[in-house]
């Protein structure tokens, strides 16, 4: 059985598993536990993982036991369909006067099978063509208008039951159906669309940062449709590009997070595909201007030198500021990011062929799970930082955000200092990993190797795919080579 953590080991991966109340188990099936796999067998990543998944499940499970409820969005839902089925009226109104009709939706069989079996309903459609059939092509034209009134009515009665509508819900409801055109400036980008897409990113483990941001975006977007009265188009995408006061790169992740979703909704969402049949992606082929020059030289993020990391140091260490000291000189020795510093435990210090690394189980990319050898400037203080660990980590921090990030605040004591002390905002606390790797390129080290200790692709299939990479003693051998900074 899985533990307090709700993980379990199988098979060398873990499972994220979780025990469902008996009073919700119906709902889901008759099932006991919800389990799914979490991809890795690291427990540090599948702590880490298993939390917007259990969230998920959890959320799920509240909704449940309050009852069923209209999400966030409904409103559109309904208007929407409202108006497909006006849309089909009218088109088979056409049809009786010999004009091409769109074809008809395909109804769920289940609910047609209920109808048919109904005796009150097929009393109510004899009665319904007796009275009008007589009367030619008007009175066929009453028919579909009589139909178009009752599948309404339907839908109501349908949501009223399924539903615990509020008193203000029902009271919207029954003026949507009476009027759809009243519910004004709608955006197709609705709550409950969000709400699916994040349970299915997280579902396939996408980072629930990345997921809170993108569906930051995604609102915005809905918010300037619904302000703006638009459709979802290249053109509104466009407009809402332009007010915002952004950079190209950040204007960019607006459109992936479009993009995204958009992908998402033609493959998952079937009224989404009907509506925007034939419509092509209208996040794609925006131009966004582009710096050039002495312009996007003077943006681009700028290496420090080893002097000003050494003045760094000493300004963070005579201000006390934590175990920020620290954390830099781990910074300037390594040239790791600084969560993957972070993220380090007493069992990440490990020993290959003689040679004492720093183990990088968890990082942004492939290439960046890697060994790097223990400079020898480094070696008192990570001997001081294993034996003074009260928590398993190396470097002490003052959080841990709901997103398991350990270095936000350490991030922004060394934005301050640096701003204190004189840096733009082209210098950060990655600019230490430039500095790293101006330096180690200025020692003559191959470009391969460097690529290996900062964790960057070598983009060939020889090293990349096929090779080991390098020795544990020629890591050391290069890593020794940064020069030592002044730290008094």
């Amino acid at each position: 059985m899985p533990k307090a953590n709700n993980l379990q080991l199988q098979g060398g991966t873990y499972h994220v598993r979780m025990d469902i109340p008996k009073d919700v188990r119906e709902a889901f099936g008759g099932r006991r536990i919800l389990s799914q796999t979490l991809k890795t067998g690291s427990r540090a990543e599948a702590l880490l993982r298993r939390l917007p998944i259990l969230h998920a499940w959890k959320t799920q499970i509240k909704t449940i036991r309050n009852g069923k409820q209209l999400g966030g969005g409904w409103q559109e839902e309904v208007v929407q369909t409202l108006e497909d089925l006006d849309a089909i009226t009218q088109g088979q109104k056409r049809a009786l006067v010999g004009e091409t009709a769109t074809p008809l939706p395909d109804v769920d069989p289940a609910f047609k099978a209920k109808l048919i079996n109904s005796p009150r309903f097929m009393e109510a459609i004899r009665a319904l063509v007796g009275d009008h059939l007589k009367d030619g092509i008007g009175g066929r034209v009453e028919i579909q208008d009589e139909l178009n009134k009752g599948l309404k009515a339907i839908l109501q009665k349908r949501l009223s039951t399924d539903y615990k509508l509020t008193s203000e819900q029902t009271q919207v409801l029954d003026t949507l159906v009476r009027d759809p055109a009243s519910y004004k400036a709608r955006s197709p980008i609705t709550k409950a669309r969000l709400a699916s897409f994040r349970i299915y990113r997280l579902e396939h483990l996408v980072a629930l940062k990345t997921v809170n941001q993108q569906e930051s975006k995604l609102l915005d977007l809905s918010e300037h449709l619904q302000t703006t009265d638009t459709k979802l188009d290249f053109d509104s995408v466009s407009a809402w590009l332009q007010r915002m006061k952004l950079s190209s790169k950040t204007k960019q992740q607006y459109l992936l997070a479009g993009s995204q979703f958009w992908q998402w909704a033609m493959t998952h969402e079937p009224q989404w595909r009907q509506t925007f049949k034939g419509h092509v992606n209208p996040f794609e082929k925006h131009t966004l201007p582009t710096l050039k020059g002495k312009a996007k030289l003077d943006t681009k993020r700028k290496a420090f030198t080893i002097e000003e990391v050494g003045t760094l140091y000493a300004a963070a260490k005579e201000q006390s500021i934590g175990s920020l000291p620290d954390l830099i000189l781990l910074g300037v020795y390594t040239g790791a990011r600084i969560e993957e510093l972070c993220q380090l435990r007493n069992e990440h210090l490990i020993t290959v062929d003689g040679v004492k690394m720093f183990d990088i189980v968890d990082s942004k990319t492939v290439a960046g799970i890697r060994q790097v050898p223990v400079h020898p400037k480094l070696t008192t203080l990570v001997d001081q930082l294993s034996k003074s660990s009260t928590d398993g980590y190396l470097v002490p921090t003052g959080s841990n955000n709901k997103y398991g990030i350990r270095s936000d605040a350490l991030s922004k004591a060394f934005g301050r200092l640096k701003t204190i002390m004189g840096f733009d905002r082209t210098r950060v606390f990655h600019s230490i990993r430039a500095t790293v790797i101006t330096q180690l390129v200025r020692a003559d080290v191959p470009d391969r190797l460097i690529k290996e200790l900062v964790g960057h692709e070598t983009g060939t299939v020889t090293f990349d795919v096929y090779s080991n990479g390098s020795s544990p003693k020629q890591k050391l051998d290069a890593i020794s080579k940064l020069p030592t900074i002044p730290t008094v």
